[in-house]
């Protein structure tokens, strides 16, 4: 289930608005809110607009969205596909009530913190997984969450992983180079064997009969 969300703005980081989560969960969940406010340091123009990070029992899915970034920690058991489903409801809730006001400059932080309601609300409807709605939104979303890039937390804090979308598109880039490179070797393969395969068998084989008249006869 989703354990807390907080949304903020991908220029400079600062919170625009978060959910009220009650004394356990937020001493459960301190350590990886601060892990969150470091994500929102390393994310720019050029991040992965979706992404997945693990971290302990959680992970961490954000998506970028018109220059504001939601970002929600969830238990590892809960599908990735509600995780960014329940993001997409917040992004487009969010822009329709705050869209204009995001960039002004004289923001303080946590500004839009009545946001915390709709955010209740939708965490509500999404809390379990097996409920006739989240079935339907499993069934009915075609975004391939294969393709959103995941990270772990270790590699992103402390050797330096980026989240740019150029670095993983290289990765990418390598990855279908290092396939096309072995589908080119088996098909190179396959028309040696095609083209002289037969001939081959031929010599072959007159060779072993050449073999076995001379140990016969």
């Amino acid at each position: 289930m989703v354990k807390s969300t907080i949304i903020a703005r991908v220029a400079d980081g600062l919170p625009l608005a978060a959910s009220m989560d009650d004394e356990q969960a937020e001493s459960m969940l301190s350590e990886y809110k601060s892990q969150a406010k470091a994500i929102f340091k390393k994310l720019n123009a050029h991040s992965e607009p979706m992404c997945s990070i693990e971290s302990g029992p959680y992970c961490l899915h954000y998506l970028l969205d018109q220059g504001v970034c939601y970002l929600c920690i969830c238990e590892k058991s809960f599908p990735r596909k509600l995780a960014f489903s329940y993001l997409d409801e917040l992004a487009k809730e969010f822009y329709m009530s705050y869209g204009s006001e995001v960039e002004k400059t004289n923001l303080r932080p946590y500004a839009f913190i009545k946001f915390d309601t709709f955010i209740q609300k939708t965490k509500r409807i999404y809390e379990d997984s097996r409920t006739q709605h989240n079935l339907s939104k499993l069934n009915e979303d075609l975004r391939d969450v294969t393709q959103i890039m995941t990270k772990n937390m270790e590699d992103l804090l402390w050797r330096g992983d980026s989240l740019d979308r150029l670095n993983n598109m290289s990765d990418r880039l390598r990855d279908h180079s290092e396939k096309y490179r072995k589908g080119a070797r088996q098909l190179n393969m396959e028309l040696m064997i095609r083209k002289y395969g037969i001939p081959i068998a031929i010599v072959l084989g007159f060779i072993f009969i050449l073999y076995l008249r001379y140990k016969l006869f």
